[in-house]
């Protein structure tokens, strides 16, 4: 699959469980990580969306474990957005393990913006995104 961004990562010791797994909970921290880093790669930054009253946030998350990650594996996210209603859109993210590409999980995180009175809308900012993709 192409995305239409990247993001390098390596776990790190205190991430895994007792099992020397990644724990699932962390998952979602390079999830949000990832989304984080694509919108400033495109001229958006989240905090200052935020000052404006403006306030993205997650409506809902699938998340879909395949492999898991332990510490020291280098792996990276694969993110693609899209548009899913009027009002919400859709980071389509996967993380691969470096050393054999392997797919470690895939996850379909729902989010929108809401205003200062607290309805959900798209801001011009996200919708700039669908349109340049188009």
């Amino acid at each position: 699959m192409d995305f239409q961004f990247k993001l390098d990562f390596k776990v790190r010791d205190y991430e895994c469980d007792l099992q020397g797994v990644v724990n699932n909970s962390v998952y979602q921290n390079y999830l949000e990580h990832t989304r984080h880093e694509f919108l400033l790669s495109t001229g958006i930054d989240f905090a200052e969306l935020a000052r404006q009253q403006i306030n993205l946030v997650v409506v809902r998350a699938e998340l879909d474990y395949k492999t898991p990650l332990v510490s020291g594996d280098a792996f990276w996210v694969g993110l693609n957005l899209e548009r899913s209603s009027k009002v919400r859109f859709d980071f389509i993210q996967s993380i691969y393990r470096v050393e054999d590409e392997k797919l470690a999980l895939q996850a379909k995180i729902t989010g929108t913006a809401l205003n200062e009175r607290g309805r959900p809308f798209v801001p011009d900012v996200i919708e700039h995104l669908f349109n340049a993709s188009n």
